[in-house]
């Protein structure tokens, strides 16, 4: 018991140590690629230098509050003192690192002190695991009756994880322990590799390298040791061929080819590679990848039918959590390096639609798969590749299966860190939009601040206002979406310029405090086509479902280990879903679906009832289109000649990420 005082006053005395070196949020110049690395456009900001405000802010409170700030004591089976990434002999693999890989930067964005200290402990383990070999992390095995389920601690795979969450822990602290550690920690990989490649233990690793790629390229850029690009070759050398499989095989197209968060996870390798060898297939491989992905297996959420294993494109295939959070990041990453406009497109296109339907509210429970068409959300065995127990739609703290629990964390505060970037021309970029404020140096060496208030995704006009000691000389970069037709840029209240869409706008000139520039992107409605002809209704970056009325019923889990939780939600409908809607060409699209503004975005606008816009238009019921097991049966392909409808009824649709049960993609019926 005195030396777990001991340890515990002086983890106390560290911590407070580096709060108070913490209080000022860091700022930081663009620091350049070293050679032979391509340097990359956009450079991410040190962690602290932006803060969220409205509802953004608001998302990452209700993680603080919730399950992200809580989850040692809402996950004590895993998330305990037994852990082995704390040192002790409970589990040993990805979930604890999972979590603080949302918590760390959750912590850093807020300033808050208390969920610093949580993160503590499990920094301050890993960096002090380090071996004389360089090996960190747990390293002894214990068999199934001490609570781990794979004899295998020193997998490649969980290490990966971890060196992204020391990645965020120096890029908020600068505490150089990180680059000691890991300048060991890739000598050992660059020695043990060749013998124990990454799928030595189990397979994850070997398609989740360019995680582990990254951080050994960004430990380049600080130290410049020749080592570490001979390990990034034997890394990507050892990782799953992603532009082979992408540009040469029918993988995309195949079910069951792929696991869907492999998927996610491993589609940046390619352009982290591309880093150190440049060639133009390593980008091809990626936007074909995408392609297909869209093609054989996509949604209108943003995301693709896998569930576990990549699984199609019908409407009904669930898309996992674990899915949304490590595809938001892999784009990221990959639009970091390139600036490329569609990357950012799709971040929104999940962010605003996907994620905050799949987690409830106060953010304590969640969906493992989620379906962009969903009538009910209870347990029952469904068309899934891997189902446990039936519960995979239900919203529970551990249903379907823990590791999301785990994983979810990361999504919105990874999302806030890319709000902002520093440029390689001396500059700063906004290339994803959402209410807050950044710190950072610009031109030669100037600190400014900019504050960016704006109601979007659902509102057109985004405003950002500068803060400058004094008059400074810098560009500064705006996106322009693909989905807009014409932006105007306004710098203090004059038009500057109007421009196409899916395009950077580069705004070169000297700045003084008060500065504004207004950034108006119109939203028009438009449609996509989906599985069977079916029809997506959009605007923005927003997909807009049907509103349906439901009735939730929480259940006492009975039937399952305490590791699938004591409780979870089932959702079932109080309202008519089986709508097609009514054909309309294109150009008609205006006049034949009403918007509605309800009034001003409020502070939490992700759910039915605060829904900030609302989308009315015509429908017809198809009788022929029922439930099939607790699903939506097979929809009706568009447009069948003869297909029974009922009469015309006027239904309301709603921001996607504002439904619990909805219909995103509906049949299209013919007008009588």
């Amino acid at each position: 018991m005195k030396r777990k005082s001991c340890f515990l006053l002086l983890l106390l005395g560290l911590t407070m140590a580096v709060m108070a070196q913490e209080k000022k949020a860091p700022v930081a110049r663009y620091r350049a690629a070293r050679s032979p690395l391509r340097s990359s456009t956009y450079q991410e900001l040190p962690l602290g230098a932006i803060k969220p405000q409205g509802w953004l802010r608001e998302m990452l409170l209700r993680q603080k509050t919730g399950a992200t700030g809580h989850l040692d004591e809402l996950y004590p089976q895993v998330m305990n003192q037994r852990n082995g990434w704390l040192g002790g002999d409970g589990d040993q693999w990805e979930r604890g690192p999972y979590w603080i890989d949302g918590l760390l930067p959750l912590a850093y964005l807020l300033n808050d002190n208390d969920l610093v200290a949580k993160v503590k402990p499990w920094v301050e383990w890993a960096i002090r695991s380090q071996q004389p070999d360089g090996y960190f992390g747990p390293s002894t095995d214990y068999g199934p009756e001490r609570g781990i389920q794979r004899n295998n601690s020193r997998d490649w795979w969980p290490k990966m994880v971890m060196l992204k969450i020391l990645k965020q822990y120096y890029s908020a602290t600068g505490d150089k322990r990180v680059i000691t550690l890991m300048t060991n920690y890739f000598k050992y990989q660059l020695k043990e590799l060749p013998q124990k490649p990454l799928d030595h233990w189990t397979f994850w690793a070997r398609y989740r390298g360019g995680d582990n790629l990254m951080v050994v390229y960004w430990l380049y850029n600080i130290t410049g040791d020749p080592f570490l690009l001979d390990l990034g070759d034997l890394i990507h050398k050892q990782t799953f061929d992603y532009t082979n499989g992408f540009l040469n095989t029918d993988m995309l197209s195949r079910a069951g080819s792929i696991h869907c968060v492999n998927l996610a996870q491993g589609i940046k390798a390619p352009v982290i590679y591309f880093q150190h060898h440049p060639e133009q297939k390593y980008l091809d491989a990626v936007e074909k990848g995408f392609a297909d992905i869209r093609k054989f297996n996509g949604m209108a959420h943003g995301l693709y039918g896998g569930d576990e294993a990549l699984h199609g494109n019908n409407p009904t295939q669930g898309s996992e959590l674990c899915s949304a959070v490590e595809m938001l990041f892999s784009l990221e990453s990959m639009l970091e390096i390139t600036g490329k406009v569609s990357f950012a497109d799709h971040i929104e296109k999940i962010a605003f639609n996907a994620l905050p339907a799949q987690v409830s509210d106060d953010f304590m429970t969640r969906q493992y798969f989620q379906q962009a068409n969903q009538v009910m959300a209870t347990r029952l065995t469904r068309n899934f590749d891997v189902n446990h127990s039936g519960t995979d739609l239900c919203f529970g703290l551990l249903s379907g299966y823990p590791c999301c629990t785990s994983n979810m964390h990361q999504g919105w505060p990874k999302f806030t860190q890319n709000l902002w970037y520093s440029t390689a021309d001396q500059g700063v970029a906004a290339l994803l939009y959402a209410p807050s404020e950044v710190r950072l140096v610009v031109g030669n060496g100037t600190e400014v601040s900019f504050r960016e208030e704006t109601s979007y995704p659902f509102e057109e006009t985004v405003k950002f206002t500068l803060t400058t000691g004094k008059i400074v000389a810098f560009p500064f970069h705006l996106r322009v979406p693909a989905w807009c037709k014409k932006a105007t840029v306004k710098i203090n209240g004059k038009v500057w310029q109007e421009v196409d869409g899916n395009q950077i706008v580069t705004i070169s000139r000297e700045w003084k405090t008060g500065d504004v520039v207004d950034l108006e992107l119109p939203m028009h409605l438009y449609k996509n086509t989906w599985f069977e002809n079916s029809m997506s209704v959009e605007r923005g970056p927003i997909v807009y479902a049907l509103k349906m009325g439901e009735e939730s019923k929480v259940v006492q889990n009975e039937k399952d280990p305490i590791e699938y939780g004591a409780t979870y939600v089932e959702l079932r409908p109080t309202t008519p879903w089986n709508y097609g809607l009514i054909q309309v060409p294109d150009a008609r699209l205006e006049e034949k679906y009403t918007v509605e503004k309800k009034g001003p975005v409020s502070t939490f606008p992700w759910n039915p009832e605060k829904a900030p816009i609302q989308i009315k238009t015509k429908a017809r019921r198809i009788p022929s289109w029922g439930l099939y097991n607790e699903m939506t049966g097979p929809i009706p392909y568009s447009i069948t000649y003869n297909l029974e409808t009922g009469p015309e009824e006027e239904i309301t649709l709603i921001p996607y990420g504002c439904t619990n049960l909805r219909i995103s993609q509906f049949p299209v019926v013919r007008q009588h």
